[in-house]
C-alpha cells in the first residue's frame, strides 16, 4: 500500500517519492540490465536511461502496483535497442574485452549460460531471463513484453527446448555431464 502511494505522490511531480521508489528496483534494474549488454558500463548507461525516462513518463503509469513491471519492460526495451545500435558498431580491439561476472560464480558454467542463452531469439531470450533471472510469473512476462500469455508459454517452451537440444550438443562435444 505504501509503494502505491508513492508512486501517486510521484506521479504528482514528488522527486523525493520517485527517488525512493527508483532506489528500490535499481539493482534489479542493473541486473536484468546486464544480462542484455554484458558489461558494466552499457548497464549503468541504460540504469541512467530507466531512470531519466521512468521520471520523465511515471505520469503515463496507469496501474500504481505494476511499478516494477513498467521500470522492467523499460529496462529491456532499451536494453534491445542498444544491442541494436552496437551491431552496427565494429569493435576495434575486441580482443580486450574480459567476462564479467562475480567472484562467487562459477565462470565456466557462467559462460556456458550466457553463451547458450545468446543463442536464442530475442523473445526467447526475454522471456527466459524474465524467468529465471527476474523470478516472473508468465502473467508478468506476458505483461512486461507485451504479448498474450499463450504467446509468452510457448515461447518458454520453445526456448527451454531449445536450450536443452543445445546443451544435449554440448555435452556430447565435449562428453561432460551436464
Amino acid at each position: 500500500m505504501k509503494h502505491e502511494r508513492l508512486v501517486k505522490k510521484a506521479q504528482k511531480g514528488n522527486d523525493k517519492a520517485f527517488l525512493l521508489l527508483f532506489q528500490q528496483y535499481e539493482a534489479d534494474i542493473y541486473r536484468m540490465a546486464y544480462v542484455y549488454v554484458k558489461n558494466k558500463e552499457d548497464a549503468l548507461d541504460l540504469v541512467q536511461e530507466v531512470a531519466y525516462q521512468s521520471f520523465k513518463n511515471i505520469s503515463t503509469l496507469k496501474k500504481p502496483e505494476y511499478f516494477k513491471t513498467w521500470l522492467m519492460k523499460i529496462t529491456i526495451n532499451y536494453a534491445l535497442s542498444l544491442i541494436n545500435r552496437n551491431k552496427k558498431v565494429i569493435p576495434l580491439h575486441a580482443d580486450f574485452e574480459v567476462p564479467a561476472g562475480t567472484e562467487d560464480e562459477d565462470i565456466a558454467l557462467t559462460i556456458s549460460l550466457n553463451k547458450l542463452i545468446d543463442t536464442l531469439k530475442e523473445d526467447e531470450k526475454s522471456v527466459i531471463l524474465l524467468k529465471y533471472y527476474d523470478d516472473r510469473t508468465l502473467k508478468e512476462i506476458s505483461e512486461i513484453l507485451d504479448i498474450p500469455l499463450g504467446t509468452a508459454k510457448s515461447v518458454l517452451y520453445r526456448a527451454l527446448g531449445t536450450l536443452r537440444q543445445q546443451l544435449k550438443e554440448e555435452a556430447g562435444i565435449y562428453g561432460s555431464s551436464y
